[in-house]
This record gives structure tokens, sequence and C-alpha cells, in this order.
């Protein structure tokens, strides 16, 4: 049996055609090239977009409160709106609850009440988000305990 055989149109020894022939090197690289760009670009790019979506949809949810009651303020700020506020507050976006509400009056940034009742008029309030990065932890997440990290959001606009 001779180890010399034709190899694309040539005599060569096996070992050279093996050599010569590297269709199946990209076979057994593929798994290490596709696990390294799983790791390394792609968790951390996903990462970074699930927290770009919950920021830009809690974003949106503090603006969507805001034009609800931008659109029905509170009769007379001088007197007790916790039954406005109440009613306000019923109408948030239940996955980004709303917290800290409260009306301004003025530029002194105290409660509106029968003593201050100067304009401007301005209602706050804030909102958390969760995120839980599966990569980028360390990044994402300068603070947090468990395995999640919150932040707060605040809004703020003027009654017109």
């Amino acid at each position: 049996m001779s180890t010399v055989r034709a190899c694309r149109g040539r005599l060569k020894s096996r070992k050279a055609c093996f050599i010569a022939d590297q269709r199946g090197a990209v076979a057994l690289e593929l798994p290490a090239v596709y696990l390294f760009l799983m790791l390394s670009i792609l968790l951390p790019l996903a990462d970074v977009a699930i927290a770009g979506f919950q920021f830009t949809s809690a974003r949106q949810a503090l603006r969507n409160f805001g034009y609800s009651i931008q659109y029905t303020p509170p009769d007379d700020v001088t007197v007790d709106t916790t039954s406005w506020a109440t009613a306000a507050l019923a109408k948030a976006d239940s996955k980004y609850p709303i917290s800290d509400f409260r009306l301004v009056c003025g530029d002194s940034n105290l409660p509106c009440s029968a003593s201050n009742d100067v304009k401007p008029r301005y209602y706050s309030y804030t909102t958390t988000v969760t995120l839980t990065p599966i990569v980028l932890r360390s990044v994402l997440c300068t603070s947090g305990t468990g395995n999640g990290c919150t932040f707060t959001l605040s809004y703020s606009e003027q009654f017109q």
C-alpha cells in the first residue's frame, strides 16, 4: 500500500494532502469564536440594551403621568389636595409606581398651602427602575445589593 496519492492533480503523501486541505479547520474553531463573541460582545450589548429600554419605559411612564395630571389640575391648591392626588395617582403606570408626589408653589420649593399660593405651580414626583444585568453588573450597578440595582428617576413640570 502506497502513501502517495493524487491530491489536487498532483502526487503527494497523505499527510501533505491533509495539511494542504484545511477546510475542516473552521469547523473546529467555530465553537471557540462563537463563545468568545457571545460572552464578550453580545451579552454585554444585551445588558446595555435592556437597561436602555427600562430607563426609556420608566421615563415615558413619568411623562405620561405628567401629561395626565396636566390636563386635570386641582381646582384650588390652597385647600387639601389629597383626594385629587389620590385620583391622579390611580392613573399612574403600575409597573413604575409614583412616589414622593408633591405640588410645589413658587420658587421656594415649598408645598402649596393656604399661606403659600405663589405662582408658578409645579408638580414633582419620582419612580424607581430596577436593573438586573447579566454580565455588566459592576459597570451598570454602582450601588445595590442582591441580584439587581435600583435607580430613582425624578420628574417635574409646571402647570400651564
